[in-house]
């Protein structure tokens, strides 16, 4: 099986200097970088907010979706880390400052992954929060790991749905709005429902990170044997109602017949890119839930 990497060095160079611009423009505050060893490969985390003693609540854990890294969370991470520690992944297998080393096959092997991260950081009970593809990944942690994660809250996670081509529609319409003059991005953004396209920093990332080949398993749709052996004790899943991988009402219906413990909402107006779609609500939920 392939591990995901840059295509040559002139491309990894080019993402490099990208990130560290990003970096630079959307976390300038306190970070401390982690560089953890896995089965899997090196994964960056970058930690802020109070040390273990002066922290309230439970330590938060925060995985991006497909093709991101940390720097996503950039409108939530002052708010979070007032009173939290706040551990930011770059998971291994997306564009960031990660390695992978060994093929992620399935769930069971980003799980693994995952719990070697949060051992590696010395974490217990911590609040999983993921986005798309990294709410599959803590879903998948639940569901093979049971017990170690304390709280879940899923931003349109992937795993109720497959990638059908109304999803691959809405990626090209945002590609396209980004590359657009800058005064027609606001109007394009609503009506392609993606926010993102408006992340100046983020989009230059995007396109640097066009020299890197991801090879991470498609998740596949969850089963309703599964879905109840991951629980709905602590778990918050908010989905965007003009979400374009969701049918957001009817998975949201499915969640709540059965897991009935679990904290459903789906978000008026907003779509797949809930952190940058509605970034306050975001992280007033996160908050909620820790």
């Amino acid at each position: 099986m392939r591990i995901s990497a840059f295509k040559n060095p002139r491309s990894a160079d080019r993402f490099r200097a990208a990130y560290g611009r990003a970096l630079a423009a959307l976390w300038p505050g306190p970070r401390t970088p982690h560089d953890l060893p896995t089965a899997y490969g090196t994964t960056r985390v970058l930690q802020a907010g109070p040390d273990a003693d002066a922290a309230t609540g439970r330590p938060i854990v925060l995985l991006p979706g497909s093709g991101g890294n940390a720097l996503m969370w950039h409108h939530q991470l002052d708010r979070l880390a007032r009173h939290h520690r706040v551990f930011a992944v770059d998971p291994v297998g997306e564009p960031g400052a990660s390695t992978q080393s060994a093929p992620i096959a399935d769930g069971r092997d980003a799980a693994r992954w995952l719990e070697q991260v949060l051992a590696g950081l010395g974490l217990a009970d911590a609040h999983l929060v993921g986005c798309s593809y990294g709410g599959w990944v803590a879903l998948q942690h639940r569901l093979h790991h049971p017990g170690r994660s304390g709280a879940l809250t899923l931003l349109d996670p992937a795993g109720f749905n497959g990638f059908g081509p109304r999803f691959y529609a809405w990626l090209i319409a945002g590609g396209l709005a980004a590359s657009a003059p800058r005064a027609l991005r606001p109007r394009l953004a609503r009506a392609v429902g993606n926010s993102a396209v408006l992340e100046e920093e983020l989009m230059g990332l995007g396109r640097a990170a066009l020299g890197f080949r991801r090879a991470l398993p498609v998740p596949p749709v969850l089963t309703d044997g599964e879905l109840r052996r991951i629980g709905g004790s602590s778990a918050l899943f908010l989905f965007g109602a003009r979400s374009a991988l969701h049918d957001a009402r009817a998975v949201a219906e499915r969640i709540g017949r059965v897991l009935p413990a679990a904290r459903v909402e789906v978000v008026p107006g907003a779509g797949h890119s809930l952190p940058m779609d509605r970034p306050g609500l975001v992280a007033e939920r996160i908050l909620e839930n820790s």
